[in-house]
């Protein structure tokens, strides 16, 4: 049975750091009197984060009621706390569901890249997001056609292997937007053309 008086707040944070998903996942009682809004910034530094949105309300293994956020944190923001590969969690699960089909059909991405990078760069965090492989130049291709990205003034020197240097891009608002309400980045089906 559900106890009614027991309501927490639960803050699900993904971030993109060294090719991979993580989260950090954080919890508090609501407060009597308190928004959901101020318990959330109690479980975590809401400054920190570049997007937050209400994600769920579910009943927790102990009884409780859950009120559960999907926050995400740019690559280059450092929030403390006890980061985790996004596994197998439901609360991570449900968190990285939105996410991925965010970035399908919004900006979302922003709010994962630091604020100046390279193609190839926000490539890996796609990948790491999307959890399939997504190709350079469509990415490209289909965030500047829906006006996501825009070119900024100089280059990223090219790294060890060599190479050309490569274009700064940065993505045109740091505030969700619907982009496309019909797409999806979904993975390359075997003996198609790569897909963004």
């Amino acid at each position: 049975m559900v106890d009614s008086t027991r309501h927490s707040v639960v803050a699900v944070v993904l971030r993109v750091r060294d090719g991979r998903l993580e989260s950090l996942v954080r919890g508090v009682p609501l407060g009597s009197g308190e928004t959901l809004e101020e318990a959330l910034s109690r479980a975590v530094d809401v400054g920190a984060l570049a997007h937050h949105e209400q994600l769920e309300t579910r009943l927790l293994a102990d009884g409780t009621l859950a009120t559960v956020y999907l926050g995400l944190v740019p690559a280059d923001r450092d929030l403390d706390g006890d980061w985790r590969p996004a596994g197998s969690d439901e609360l991570v699960v449900a968190a990285t569901a939105r996410l991925r089909a965010k970035l399908s059909y919004t900006n979302a991405g922003f709010a994962l890249a630091p604020a100046v990078f390279t193609i190839s760069e926000l490539r890996e965090i796609y990948v790491a997001a999307l959890g399939h492989d997504v190709a350079a130049t469509n990415l490209q291709r289909v965030l500047v056609r829906r006006g996501v990205l825009e070119r900024v003034e100089g280059v990223r020197a090219p790294g060890r292997a060599g190479g050309r240097p490569a274009a700064l891009f940065r993505f045109a608002s740091s505030s969700l937007e619907v982009t496309d309400q019909f797409a999806v980045l979904a993975p390359r089906r075997p003996g198609s053309r790569a897909s963004a």
